[in-house]
């Protein structure tokens, strides 16, 4: 299958490489209000437009190294700038994708690491990055389920809020309440995959596993 075309973003790992600056440099910027708004929010990270970027040159220690920007661009062989007018990809991260999956992250971590999973179109600031599209037709050629209210949410724009950054408030943690133990299955000899990632999602949770053959 050909490698579908994503728009130019970047993270903070990026700008800082662009404008040959410290990471922290560029979380500033965001933080006083010289870095906008980000174009888009994966897995509570933000990223920006390569235009939205570029725009910030010109002032002080903002002067983009023509250098970078064109390694930047030969990293990424299917990127395009998008128009102005133009509504972008929906473009997705670990958390989304174990939304559409129904899994948690640490299965879709896992399967990526095994390459049971399609490759990222993206990694930037070291996070993978998927085009909706290319993680459903996966699903689809893996016989993989999908959740069509977690599709039509991310269709619609609608995402965790971006991770907090800073000092913590001094206002008391919630924590979600404690997961409920999975409860017991039964799995046949021509089920094995299915019963091995059961097993390693059970596992993953810190619950122990009791197995007990059948006849």
């Amino acid at each position: 299958m050909a490698q579908a075309r994503v728009p130019y973003l970047l993270g903070h790992a990026e700008i800082a490489s662009l404008f040959q600056i410290e990471r922290q440099t560029s979380q500033k910027w965001r933080a006083e209000g010289t870095l906008p708004e980000p174009d888009l929010v994966a897995s509570g990270n933000p990223y920006w437009l390569l235009t939205t970027v570029l725009s910030l040159g010109g002032g002080g220690d903002r002067q983009v190294d023509g250098r970078q920007l064109d390694a930047y661009k030969a990293a990424i062989s299917h990127g395009y700038v998008p128009r102005v007018d133009e509504q972008l990809p929906v473009i997705i991260g670990i958390q989304e994708v174990a939304r559409v999956l129904g899994r948690d992250a640490q299965a879709v971590s896992r399967w990526r690491n095994r390459r049971r999973i399609a490759e990222p179109d993206l990694v930037l600031s070291g996070s993978p990055l998927w085009l909706l599209e290319t993680l459903i037709a996966d699903a689809h050629q893996r016989q993989r389920s999908v959740v069509p209210a977690e599709i039509a949410l991310l269709r619609a724009g609608q995402r965790a809020p971006q991770k907090p950054r800073g000092r913590r408030s001094g206002n008391p943690t919630v924590r979600p309440p404690k997961a409920v133990a999975p409860a017991a299955r039964t799995f046949t000899s021509d089920e094995q995959a299915t019963a091995v990632e059961f097993l390693e999602s059970v596992l993953t949770q810190g619950y122990a596993v009791v197995i007990k053959p059948q006849t």
